[in-house]
């Protein structure tokens, strides 16, 4: 949950915020209505505010002072008034606000909710900038970092591609044209030969003249142009929404990708990324941890009280394994079987998070209607690489048989 702080003090736009925001439940609003009443409120909870909804204009502060203390506060902030003055918001942007929205109706409150929204996300997503010019790399990897994006950059495309190697999981791109040894259009072609335009954005900037330059970027493969200078807002909005687009296409991705009734992925997908994984640990020498999972009393449940129990039992507890391995990757293996990988976990650190796991699990009653039933699990936990995927899950197995012959609701790791 998000704390976000809204200064404002008309009762009717603070009504309205609240309605809007309910829409938006990972968000909390904590509402002032003076300049005086923010001050006191930041004093001491400024670190748990995530950003900022603030008016322009207060009864303590009718020339936007608040705005200034929240920014002194380092609070992303998105300032509402209710009247567009160019000058004012050409100032305001350049003291390093998110965003300027007008009071115009209730689409303008849901954008904003939607840019705050988009600065959670923004958070986890990597971005390179690339420009031989520092002053105009800068400009633009700053206007990143102020929408809360994890920023690297680059002087021309052949430094591009190293820090692109180092940082394989870039999202995003942003390349100036005219750059020495490699320009944009051959570092856009470069990248294009191995990534799609839904698994690395690519925009393209230019402050050129010819007005071929766009089209040649998009025909290189480019998701998107932008003309040097470019304004806040047209920036912002083209970077959002080439983001919502990839999120959009790695969602319909990811739940193709999802076994329909336990909402894990597939066997299939476990595989393939699974041997990316095993690729990336054994070339830098990093732990990765298998566990092959199997539910002990799905078949007793079933026989008991009949194979649509059973179905309410594995929804779910796959669904608090599929959450509890959120930042691994689990797979439905078969009927009962779950396999996962815990890359940087060691033998001792897997076995010891896999059987928390284990006793959460058992600890869990699920209502049957009437009859409460608990389900625990018996897993193996496996380091031992081998020469390939299959030989470290095949590891993992021999330690799950070790557990089952043990008795079970049992977890063991590697001897």
């Amino acid at each position: 949950m998000h704390r976000i702080l809204v200064v404002e003090d008309s009762p009717i736009v603070r009504k309205i915020i609240n309605h809007v925001m309910a829409g938006f439940p990972q968000f909390k609003p904590v509402y002032t209505t003076t300049l005086a009443e923010t001050k006191a409120l930041l004093e001491s909870e400024a670190e748990s505010i995530f950003a900022a909804l603030v008016d322009l204009s207060l009864p303590d502060a009718p020339d936007g002072e608040v705005v200034d203390y929240v920014l002194n506060n380092h609070i992303p902030t998105i300032v509402l008034t209710g009247s567009f003055d160019t000058e004012r918001r050409e100032q305001l942007l350049a003291k390093g606000i998110v965003d300027y929205v007008t009071k115009e109706g209730r689409y303008s409150y849901q954008y904003a909710l939607g840019v705050l929204a988009r600065l959670v996300k923004n958070q986890k997503i990597k971005v390179m900038v690339v420009d031989d010019s520092a002053t105009a790399r800068n400009f633009v990897v700053g206007l990143l970092r102020l929408h809360l994006f994890e920023v690297y950059d680059a002087d021309d495309g052949a430094e591009a591609i190293r820090v692109f190697i180092d940082n394989p999981d870039i999202k995003m791109i942003i390349t100036d044209f005219n750059m020495p040894r490699m320009d944009g259009f051959e570092l856009v072609q470069h990248m294009r030969r191995k990534y799609d335009k839904s698994d690395l954005i690519m925009i393209g900037l230019s402050s050129e003249t010819d007005g071929t330059l766009s089209a040649k970027f998009i025909k290189n493969g480019a998701n998107d142009f932008l003309r040097k200078p470019f304004n806040h807002e047209e920036f912002f909005c083209r970077v959002s929404h080439n983001m919502d687009f990839m999120e959009m296409f790695e969602a319909l991705k990811d739940s193709a990708n999802r076994d329909d009734h336990t909402g894990a992925y597939k066997l299939s997908h476990f595989n393939v990324q699974g041997d990316d994984m095993f690729e990336r640990a054994l070339a830098s020498g990093t732990p990765l941890a298998c566990a092959v999972i199997d539910l002990d009393d799905l078949s007793e449940i079933i026989n008991e009280y009949g194979p649509e129990a059973g179905d309410v039992v594995m929804e779910q507890v796959s669904s608090f394994l599929v959450s509890s391995f959120e930042r691994f990757l689990l797979a439905r293996a078969g009927t009962e079987l779950f396999y996962a990988l815990m890359p940087g976990l060691d033998n001792a650190k897997a076995t010891a998070f896999v059987e928390r796991v284990r006793q959460i699990v058992g600890g869990k009653f699920i209502d049957l209607g009437g009859a409460e039933v608990s389900l625990s699990f018996s897993a193996g936990v496996s380091n031992v690489m081998g020469n390939n995927l299959s030989e470290l899950v095949e590891h993992a197995h021999q330690s799950l048989l070790r557990a089952r012959d043990a008795g079970g609701d049992l977890v063991i790791g590697d001897d």
